[in-house]
């Protein structure tokens, strides 16, 4: 069974000229309603995680904070988000949206998350437009749990997953790889298990030749049951923050490599949505949809039971 996994609270009212697009969720969400997507796959929501929860990857301060609207302004300036109850509660859903992705994804090979790859929070606070950072959390809690032995988070965002990387240098189970412009933020960038920086301006062909090569060098190392795969759509040669240039051929080339590969390795797969930044919000969810049309015609080809849409 094919899940895809949402909640209508990931968007929520928003200054629309703020650079962070928080209605691409919902935008999302109904273009992949209108291309007939959602309803063959089976659409399943989260419930919040709960303080305690995140408490295995954030600090409890930071997280009490976030809850209750008392980050101090340095934090509220390094977030680069306004807080309101809405981000607070949307941030506590998502974190849990990328772990029952990653339940469904052991459970059934692939599942997708239509939010998720805030992997510029740390520990002790957000950044980058990064409240929780969902992949760590969803990671470390199916290691604690003995749900999965050996996760690989595959952060192919155009940016560094630094508090990724932070968060889970001491987590033996969990292998952080960071595909990611040198050129671009963060400043100074963390260390992954492996960092694989990329030049700016480098094309469809230059790209996929280093992820090629990168998969193939992860894949057979580390040999993970689970792979949570950040499929930012910031790589594209149109993204506002990218500093690539992936055209739209190149990004479904990218997810159908990682897909394949993956599922040759006897890996799961949960993908999550990562960055992107468009005026054009029309085109920025374009972009994003790519990742689901991907799992889409890759479950149909692996023989993953589809369904109509449950709520």
């Amino acid at each position: 069974m094919l899940t895809f996994t949402y909640h209508p609270d990931y968007s929520f009212e928003f200054p629309d000229n703020h650079r962070f697009p928080m209605s691409k969720f919902r935008r999302l969400h109904d273009r992949l309603t209108e291309l007939g997507i959602l309803q063959q796959v089976a659409l399943v929501a989260p419930e919040k995680a709960s303080i305690d929860d995140l408490c295995r990857v954030h600090h409890r301060a930071y997280v009490e904070a976030m809850a209750k609207g008392s980050l101090d302004r340095q934090a509220l300036r390094e977030l680069r988000l306004p807080w309101t109850p809405a981000l607070a509660h949307r941030s506590f859903l998502a974190a849990n949206g990328t772990l029952l992705t990653a339940r469904n994804a052991l459970a059934h090979g692939l599942a997708c998350h239509m939010a998720g790859g805030t992997h510029h929070a740390h520990a002790g606070g957000g950044a980058g437009f990064c409240v929780f950072n969902d992949m760590a959390y969803a990671a470390c809690s199916l290691i604690d749990s003995g749900e999965a032995e050996r996760i690989l988070i595959l952060d192919t965002d155009v940016h560094q997953g630094d508090g990724t990387a932070r968060i889970l240098a001491s987590e033996p189970g969990v292998m952080t790889c960071s595909l990611h412009c040198e050129q671009n933020y963060p400043h100074p960038k963390a260390r992954s298990d492996l960092d694989v920086p990329i030049q700016s301006g480098t094309d469809d062909a230059g790209y996929l030749s280093t992820l090629s090569d990168t998969l193939d060098r992860v894949l057979l190392t580390f040999a993970p049951d689970l792979v949570i795969y950040d499929a930012g759509a910031d790589v594209h040669v149109d993204d506002a923050l990218g500093k690539l240039a992936l055209t739209d051929a190149g990004m479904r080339a990218r997810d159908d490599l990682v897909l394949q590969r993956c599922f040759d390795s006897g890996a799961a797969v949960a993908t999550v949505i990562g960055g992107g930044y468009d005026h054009d919000r029309d085109a920025l969810v374009a972009r994003h949809g790519i990742t689901f049309e991907a799992a889409l015609e890759f479950a149909g080809k692996m023989g993953l039971r589809l369904q109509k849409t449950v709520a």
